[in-house]
């Protein structure tokens, strides 16, 4: 299992909200490219960036910075926000993305679904936004009464192999993981699934990795990292200690 920064970058800026409200945002660094060189000299072995202004717009609006970021910095980033039509998922390919992350479009238009999944395979991520266990579509705006597990089940039917599922709830609260959630979600789905959304501490990190998922592959931290409450080494050695567990 591995710790992948998150870089939310809003008006240029590397940002973090609380549960999705825009009019929460922090700026912690005036360059995304400052955080990813931060992150990466701290150990990072992935990224994770979301172009919160293309979630907002329906287009990405960040792939200069995605660029200034994969052309310096060598490691893989997933990139997230505002990739809606083959077109953008190209240009964010072209931009340096190893996978792309898919959130509203593709679960309101199979075709781009199925012509994405076709061209990229496994460089395609689905991101599936949960409230209280119950699935929210259109940037976290629209809430349904459907479990997660039922639309990830569906999707997953269409040859996706890679998902991220964030706890609403939980995002930028620093209140920790709801583990049996957590626990629920890995079982019901059978492929590779990275969490995000609550990680406050580094026994947040340890209990994520002893659930023993094997499917579990990865954990998404944001404010914990930018509040200075522990270094991506430090956080990918407490998911080492919890995969040890007995």
């Amino acid at each position: 299992m591995i710790l992948l920064p998150a870089i939310d970058i809003l008006d240029g800026k590397t940002v973090r909200l609380a549960q999705g409200e825009f009019d929460t945002a922090i700026v912690y660094d005036p360059d995304p490219l400052d955080a990813a060189r931060r992150w990466v000299a701290e150990g990072a072995r992935a990224l994770h960036v979301v172009d919160l202004d293309g979630a907002q717009r329906g287009v990405p609006a960040n792939l200069n910075h995605v660029a200034r970021i994969t052309g310096e910095l060598h490691v893989p980033v997933q990139v997230g926000g505002g990739l809606r039509t083959p077109t953008a998922v190209a240009d964010a390919i072209s931009a340096g993305a190893a996978r792309v992350v898919l959130g509203t479009a593709a679960f309101g238009d199979v075709d781009f679904l199925d012509a994405v999944i076709e061209r990229y395979g496994d460089q395609v991520v689905v991101s599936v936004d949960a409230r209280e266990g119950n699935f929210a579509a259109s940037g976290w705006t629209e809430q349904t009464e459907v479990p997660a597990e039922s639309v990830i089940e569906r999707v997953r039917a269409r040859g996706v192999r890679r998902f991220i599922y964030s706890s609403i709830d939980r995002d930028g609260m620093l209140s920790g993981p709801d583990l049996d959630e957590v626990a629920r979600i890995a079982r019901s789905v059978h492929a590779s699934l990275t969490y995000s959304g609550g990680v406050s501490n580094l026994a947040d990190l340890e209990a994520l990795a002893g659930l023993r998922q094997v499917n579990l592959v990865g954990v998404i931290v944001g404010k914990a990292l930018y509040e200075a409450r522990f270094t991506v080494a430090e956080g990918q050695e407490a998911l080492s200690r919890g995969a040890l567990r007995s």
